[in-house]
Formats: structure tokens, sequence, C-alpha cells
């Protein structure tokens, strides 16, 4: 039932899936990391949240999807200081009508370094192999 999407993003280390499919469901979660490397990449909020969110891109292409598929997502940040810029780049990424969205603050995350991590729910029609 659970089937492992291949998208193309260095996989970690941890024991985990980065994005899976159920059905017609598409669950992913994201960091700023260099999708070819796995590499964290530093920065401020900005550009930490451009980076997670084009990683999310990039993970629903890969399900066969694309960021119009999406929609819920979960944002955890660590400064609440940050919810202003990260909503400036969420902006250049969504359009309405824009997925449920929940922000949270939390204390710290488990990446050394991240200011921000994103969970997301689409919908998506499984892709289709043709013979």
């Amino acid at each position: 039932m659970l089937e492992v999407i291949d998208t193309g993003i260095a996989r970690s280390a941890a024991p985990l899936n980065g994005t899976v499919r159920a059905g017609h469901q598409i669950f992913t979660a994201h960091i700023s990391k260099d999708p070819s490397s796995g590499m964290f990449v530093d920065g401020d909020i900005e550009q930490q949240t451009r980076q997670a969110l084009s990683n999310l891109r990039q993970a629903m292409q890969a399900a066969g999807g694309s960021l119009a598929n999406v929609v819920q997502v979960q944002v955890f940040l660590v400064e609440r200081s940050d919810a202003a810029a990260m909503n400036k780049v969420y902006a250049e990424f969504f359009d309405e009508p824009y997925p449920c969205r929940a922000t949270v603050v939390v204390k710290e995350l488990l990446s050394a370094g991240a200011r921000i991590e994103l969970i997301a729910q689409a919908v998506c029609e499984p892709q289709r192999v043709s013979r």
C-alpha cells in the first residue's frame, strides 16, 4: 500500500522516506537541503524556505503532480519572527486557492541550523506506466 517516490533528492541516513504515496495521497517532508548532495543549505529564513519549497516542488513533480496538488502544509519554525519572511517566500510558490496550512513555532529542529521544516499532503493520480 505504501509506495516510496524516487524524488531525485538525496536520501537521509535516518530510517525514513521523504516522499511516499498511499493510493491518491502523497505525503512528503522537507528541510533546506541540496537535492543532489543531501547537505544542509544554511542561510536566512528566506533562503531556507525557498530551498525547502523547491524540494517540495521537485517531490511533487516526481510523484506526477505539482504544487497545485498540495492540499495541506504544516510549517515548523524555530523563530516566531521568521513568519513574515517565510510567508513572503511561500507566496512565490503557491497561488490561490492556497492549501490549508498550520504554522507552529518549536524550540528546535533535529537538523542543526534548520530554521524551517515542512510536511505536506497532496492528492494526485498515480502515474500510469505506458506499455
